[in-house]
């Protein structure tokens, strides 16, 4: 695929199908915050993600932050743990640019759109406590996909962005 073209959500169940990936599906409403996710009646309420997509001032680093949809994540403290300059929220226009998401579509399964741009991926490590899965959007906010935690994780590595597995509670 090349840099521009944008994986819609039955190319990614197609993707997970042709990788021998177990996932389960639930389609719901558009949802465009945690707020109205919190409403849905979903299989594994716990395994909700929340999805960041921020970025430098120099809007040279981008970086995409899953946890877990209960937290509230400090980016200034973000910065501390994880060394990276001054941090904020990209642009709507960016992330239609960058991972062809529109907001409240934000996913890591959009690290799968062809991008100029190396996106680093940082994943709160609860995720992988049991049971071990994971909820986040097909690159449409209309499902959540819920998928082995580390079967996610391989997807975005072998696909060569970088994967940080990081505890995102601060004190």
């Amino acid at each position: 695929m090349k840099a521009g073209y944008k994986v819609n959500k039955q190319e990614v169940f197609d993707y997970l199908d042709s990788k021998n990936i177990w996932y389960e599906v639930t389609e719901h409403q558009a949802v465009y915050n945690m707020e109205e996710v919190a409403k849905l009646d979903v299989p594994y309420p716990t395994a909700n993600a929340k999805n960041l997509f921020v970025r430098d001032g120099k809007k040279r680093n981008y970086y995409l932050i899953t946890t877990k949809a209960d937290k509230q994540l400090d980016l200034k403290e973000f910065r501390n743990h994880n060394n990276t300059k001054r941090l904020s929220f990209a642009s709507p226009d960016e992330l239609m640019q960058i991972l062809g998401l529109i907001p409240g579509a934000v996913t890591p399964l959009g690290l799968l759109n062809p991008t100029e741009s190396n996106i680093e991926f940082f994943i709160d490590e609860e995720f992988l406590s049991q049971p071990g899965i994971i909820g986040v959007h097909p690159n449409d906010n209309t499902a959540t996909v819920w998928i082995k935690t580390q079967d996610l994780i391989q997807l975005i590595e072998d696909h060569g962005n970088s994967v940080h597995i990081i505890n995102l509670e601060y004190k």
